[in-house]
């Protein structure tokens, strides 16, 4: 083939994208780059004819479909949708020149995979959904059933199917199920001689099963899916025999229901084996499946569970596979268990791993029918010589506590504190890691076992002495501790509402919180999490002190603001960019610590304090550091601690804060910062009152500027409706100026309507709708002013208008059966205010059948706030009703 100038250019180019000189690599990119940019339709034509070009260097074809789909998609999704966007904006029959060109390029390529196949598919997800190059699925098919192509064109074919089927909407390829599938099963088909074909196909499978739900539903067609699907399992090939196995493992999960005749004869026989497997990436198939089992038949349990409470058939019922299969399973996971690897890398998934994982999800769903089957191997191996085998022992048991009853297994951890104490000494690193995690687990599900008086002392000198071990050591024993925390504080003797005087740790706690602010400060707390661990922990630890250890938190306090004090001078020494990110992180956990220590201050202490740290706060508001989204998120809800603390006395720091809540509010990029500044300003409306006055007109800018902006992330807009109640709330009449445009605010928020199939968006309706319900009681209750003097230019009567409106929208949620105990309790406090503030006039509005079901449904519900106030709007009514029978009478 003659090539033209440009065309020979461009390949010597496409060539050095590969050099190893670094000046002729930076050049290559850089003529690609700007080739794009000139002119991007001549430079994708220019690129397929070098994809398609069989003369072409294999590198220069495979760096062209490389560039091709680059220009294509992106990982970024709102660049790919600008990519699709820019195709389809390419004339038709530019298009149809570079189509025929990466089409005719599959299968003459050398290497695998091909380039051709990813570009005809990511041209096919853009233009498929338009309706555009519909016959391409068709064009694909034939190319692997014609039998004349050949193994790599099949190949190559099956693969474009494959990426087709992973990156489109399942909804569009629906219609043409039938087609893919001929063209998978054909390639998976044992009489096919090429393994490379078969892996294709098995990949491509596994990619289509979400549209392929029509034919699992059909008796014959599924019959010979499975069929197939099985039979690949037994390749000899490792490769086609994962994927099938992986094939499986979603099968289980997308169809559940239509498994049991197949369950029995085929699939259990496939797992087991490939459990049994010494090819890691087989036995985790085999694993991988089971556990899918489990958690599948966990989530039947609870739906039926709910179904039985609603009165109503479950739709999917459990086959109890995995009970039935505990007995051929749990011997093999064990010896698994046994496989681990002294000094594995913690992100390595592996058999051993994947065992304990997988028993973990065995007892949550099988229960105490377990037990039988675990127990006997960690009798039998807790104490032996090799310590893989006590350290499998361990995990075993580890494992099933969380899925046990308490009372079977309240003896079993009692009886074996003991023997787990003195594992924490263990000469193996490992076993004392698995045992530190176990006691992590006892603390967490069973820790009245832990804290008993026989046990506390030993266990908790054996953590103590943990701290000091191995990071992956250390950060388990922290796990720990906070278990213990939580069970010593929910354990002592305490009035309702008040913190217990002592409690079982009090003795200790000095002690405890030394070591684990030491903890805090190992050179080596990077690794394993541990420094963020220890921090935890200590959080914890101060949260559920009693009030004898009021001391050591007080203490402590100080250390934290020392530390913070310390890490602000460190910002200018910041070198590499991993020192930022490990600087940023523990400016996170100060703030989190400060928190923890801040809420357990007393209100006579806390203002002694709150100069310092204010001022800490405000130098790290200033710094560089709190550009990173997560500090400044962190630092915010420090402050709303210390509102929170300190009540009306806030108001001293407000004019020094006020542009860093602004600047929070106006973050618009990170919306977690958002979302805490809009939570921080309700905070300081709460405690500041109608002190906040001074600052309401810049912040309601701010925030109704929020709710018109399309950038803000849709989860900040129900804080900001609530956090305009706790405006009104805090200034009272002074609200009318803000009244009008938040009303109509209101009104357009109360009309969403969202996409009912999407359960996420049911859920957000709801905290919109959740929003809306609040700020409109706050705005009622601050019109109103309170009963000792009520307002004096009677503002609430500015409301009365929106009434008729404000009912119509509670109706509105009452009749919709989606709506949440949030909504339910809302709408009943809402409809008190307005019966108590507005009078007689309104019972005509309340009294309809689908307001009296709601206070009815609100009065039955298992939420003590919502009970309440249905209770109490009732009761207003009721009152009401009374007057206008009395008015009436006379």
């Amino acid at each position: 083939m003659q090539m033209d100038p440009t065309t020979v250019h461009l390949i010597q180019v496409l060539e050095r994208t590969v050099s190893s000189n670094k000046n002729e690599l930076e050049a290559a990119q850089n003529f690609l780059a700007q080739a794009a940019a000139t002119n991007l339709h001549e430079f994708l034509q220019r690129l397929s004819g070098v994809l398609v070009n069989a003369t072409a260097s294999p590198v220069a074809r495979m760096a062209a479909g490389l560039q091709l789909k680059n220009q294509l998609t992106s990982k970024d999704p709102e660049l790919k949708c600008q990519y699709q966007q820019r195709w389809l904006a390419i004339p038709v029959e530019t298009r149809e020149y570079i189509k025929k060109n990466i089409f005719g390029a599959l299968g003459t390529e050398n290497n695998r995979p091909g380039s051709a196949a990813q570009c005809v598919a990511y041209v096919a997800v853009t233009e498929l959904p338009v309706r555009e190059w519909t016959n391409v699925i068709q064009l694909l098919v034939n190319n692997v059933v014609n039998p004349n192509s050949t193994e790599i064109l099949k190949e190559a074919t099956l693969e474009a199917i494959g990426y087709i089927c992973q990156d489109i909407d399942s909804d569009v390829l629906v219609s043409q199920s039938n087609e893919i599938l001929t063209a998978i099963i054909h390639g998976m088909k044992v009489s096919s001689t090429s393994h490379y074909v078969r892996l294709a196909a098995t990949s491509a499978l596994y990619n289509s099963l979400e549209f392929t739900k029509g034919n699992f539903e059909i008796e014959t067609e599924r019959n010979f899916i499975m069929e197939v699907v099985c039979e690949a399992t037994q390749s000899l090939n490792t490769q086609v025999k994962v994927a099938a196995l992986q094939c499986l493992v979603k099968i289980m999960s997308l169809y559940y229901q239509y498994m049991e005749p197949y369950m029995a004869p085929a699939l259990f026989p496939i797992t087991l084996e490939a459990m049994k497997s010494d090819i890691d990436e087989v036995a985790l198939q085999g694993i991988e499946f089971w556990s899918n089992v489990s958690d599948e038949e966990v989530d039947l349990a609870m739906e039926e569970g709910e179904a039985t409470d609603g009165g109503r058939p479950p739709v999917k019922v459990s086959r109890h596979y995995a009970k039935g299969a505990l007995q051929y399973l749990v011997p093999v996971l064990m010896k698994k268990l046994t496989k681990q690897e002294e000094f594995d890398d913690e992100d390595d998934w592996n058999p051993s791993k994947a065992a304990g994982v997988c028993l973990m999800l065995l007892s949550s769903c099988c229960e105490d029918a377990i037990v039988p089957f675990v127990l006997p191997f960690v009798k039998d191996n807790i104490k032996s010589h090799d310590w893989r085998y006590r350290d499998a022992a361990l995990m075993a048991f580890g494992s099933i506590l969380g899925g046990v009853d308490h009372a079977t297994l309240k003896p079993l951890v009692e009886q074996a504190m003991p023997t787990l104490i003195e594992l924490m000494y263990d000469s193996s690193v490992a076993v004392r890691d698995t045992a530190a995690w176990t006691f992590g687990r006892i603390c967490e599900i069973i820790p009245e076992a832990a804290i008993s008086e026989t046990y506390l002392k030993p266990l908790l000198e054996a953590l103590i002495n943990g701290l000091k071990a191995e990071p992956r050591v250390a950060a388990n024993v922290c796990w720990a501790f906070t278990g213990l925390a939580e069970a010593s504080y929910e354990a002592a003797e305490t009035i309702e509402g008040q913190n217990p005087e002592t409690y079982c740790m009090s003795q200790y706690f000095d002690f405890i919180i030394q070591r684990l602010l030491e903890t805090t400060d190992r050179p080596d707390g990077a690794q394993a999490n541990l420094r963020s661990a220890a921090y935890e922990a200590l959080m914890d630890m101060v949260k559920n002190s009693p009030r004898d250890c009021y001391l050591t938190v007080q203490k402590t306090t100080m250390v934290i603001l020392e530390r913070l004090q310390q890490v602000l001078q460190m910002e200018t020494h910041i070198q590499s960019h991993s020192d930022r990110a490990q600087y940023n992180d523990l400016q996170s956990l100060l703030c989190a610590t400060l928190q923890s220590v801040l809420r357990k201050v007393t209100p006579e202490d806390a203002p002694h304090i709150s100069d310092v740290i204010m001022t800490a706060l405000l130098s790290m508001f200033n710094s560089n550091s709190c550009k990173a989204e997560g500090v400044q998120e962190d630092a915010l809800m420090a402050v709303s601690t210390l509102v929170e603390v300190l009540g009306e006395g806030f108001l001293k720091y407000m004019d020094a804060f006020k542009p860093y809540l602004c600047l929070g509010l106006k973050n618009h990029a990170e919306y977690q910062v958002c979302c805490a500044a809009v939570g921080l300003t309700g905070d300081i409306c709460r405690a500041l009152k109608n002190k906040m006055l001074p600052y309401c007109d810049e912040i309601m800018t701010l925030l109704l500027e929020n709710l018109g902006n399309n950038s803000v992330n849709r989860s900040v807009k129900p804080q900001i409706f609530s956090v305009f109640g706790d405006v009104a709330l805090s200034i009272g009449p002074e609200f009318k100026k803000y009244l009008d445009v938040v009303l109509q605010t209101l009104a357009q928020a109360s009309q969403a309507n969202v996409d009912r199939s999407d359960y996420d968006m049911i859920d957000y309706l709801n905290e919109l709708r959740e929003g809306v319900l609040e700020a409109y009681t706050g705005i009622v209750q601050g019109l109103r002013g309170d009963g000792s003097n009520p307002c004096p230019d009677a503002a609430i009567a500015l409301v009365e208008p929106h009434v008729p409106f404000i009912i119509q929208f509670i109706t509105s949620i009452a009749q919709d059966r989606e709506h949440s105990e949030g909504n339910i309790s809302a709408s009943v406090g809402l409809l008190g205010d307005l019966v108590t503030v507005f009078g007689v006039k309104l019972l005509p509005m309340v009294e309809t059948d689908p307001l009296t079901e709601l206070l009815t449904k609100a009065r039955r519900s298992r939420t003590d706030k919502t009970k309440t106030l249905a209770n109490w709007a009732s009761k207003e009514i009721r009152k009401l009703k009374n007057v206008a029978n009395s008015t009436s009478s006379w």
